[in-house]
């Protein structure tokens, strides 16, 4: 019996500042592939120093997709993500390269791989109906409620977890249809997705001391190349401040600098910090992945191995 081919996907992830950029250069030009970014900052145009995007003499070593092309205040999503993705890897494909995703946006490389899930639309009259429960019979009536029309998700949510109790049964009398038949439909898509592609999941990381070094150095080497002279720029484009993309780390920070909330050695101090604390988050997100295998990035030789193996070079 003939085996389905399945197109094969190479994924490099890791923490900011880890230095996934020049090994995916290397990646890209020893394998033959294009560079997808997953970064859910360098999407934006005009935003290039706070966001660590590649420079032109990097992007020039090997095609990249998904970066510098949506304006910083227009709407971006994980959907709209994984649909520009899906049309990068066409291209990719038509020009019989591989596909190789980059970066360390986990919600970006999870709709990719794994599909969207959204749970659906509660309505402002359920919600009412659901609080006219709550208020008037109490929580254990409203879990004794769930047992019957979703045993499922009932013996999954404890007695006393009002919120969790709520959304179950304001998603049934919504859509007629249980919490749990609702996720057991999105596992099915999952398993499906998973079916598409061929798939190697490369993770990058230091020792937390040295990773925290290359955090602050890359604090410092973002305010020498004009950090605050780009966020400056922004504003005076008529960009609010108020946007998702101006909120970002770095850029939230020179804002509190420019409208003097902080003093400029706060301003970095917190810049460092948070950022800190963003790979951390990362790391937390990535860590629950089993399927990713981790190196470090100063181990180039042993990623080259996993590959040949993975392409069978």
């Amino acid at each position: 019996m003939s085996r389905t081919y399945k197109p094969k996907i190479i994924v490099l992830i890791g923490p900011t500042a880890v230095g996934k950029t020049e090994l995916s250069l290397t990646i890209a030009e020893d394998f033959g592939c294009e560079i997808i970014s997953m970064d859910s900052m360098q999407i934006y145009k005009h935003m290039d120093i706070g966001t660590a995007k590649p420079s032109k003499e990097e992007q020039e070593r090997a095609p990249h997709h998904l970066i510098d092309f949506v304006d910083p205040a227009e709407q971006y999503n994980v959907a709209r993500y994984v649909a520009d993705a899906e049309a990068s890897m066409q291209k990719v494909a038509q020009a019989n390269h591989l596909p190789l995703f980059v970066g360390g946006t986990g919600l970006y490389m999870k709709g990719v791989l794994e599909g969207i899930f959204e749970l659906p639309a509660v309505s402002g009259e359920t919600k009412k109906r659901v609080q006219y429960i709550l208020q008037d019979k109490g929580l254990p009536f409203l879990h004794a409620e769930l047992s019957k029309v979703d045993p499922e998700s009932a013996s999954r949510v404890h007695p006393n977890d009002l919120q969790r109790t709520t959304r179950a049964m304001e998603i049934f009398i919504e859509t007629g249809i249980p919490w749990s038949q609702h996720l057991h439909m999105h596992n099915k898509e999952k398993s499906k997705c998973k079916e598409r592609y061929d798939v190697v999941k490369i993770g990058l990381n230091y020792d937390r001391k040295l990773l925290y070094e290359r955090i602050n150095r890359r604090v410092d080497i973002m305010v020498d190349q004009g950090l605050l002279r780009e966020v400056e720029g922004l504003l005076s484009m008529g960009y609010s401040r108020d946007l998702n993309a101006m909120q970002a780390i770095g850029y939230k920070h020179m804002i509190e600098f420019i409208d003097k909330k902080w003093q400029w050695e706060k301003a970095l101090e917190y810049l460092a910090r948070d950022t800190r604390r963003y790979a951390k988050r990362q790391l937390t997100w990535f860590g629950r992945d089993p399927e990713i295998k981790w190196f470090r990035p100063d181990k180039p030789k042993e990623v080259v191995l996993l590959l040949k193996e993975f392409l069978g070079q």
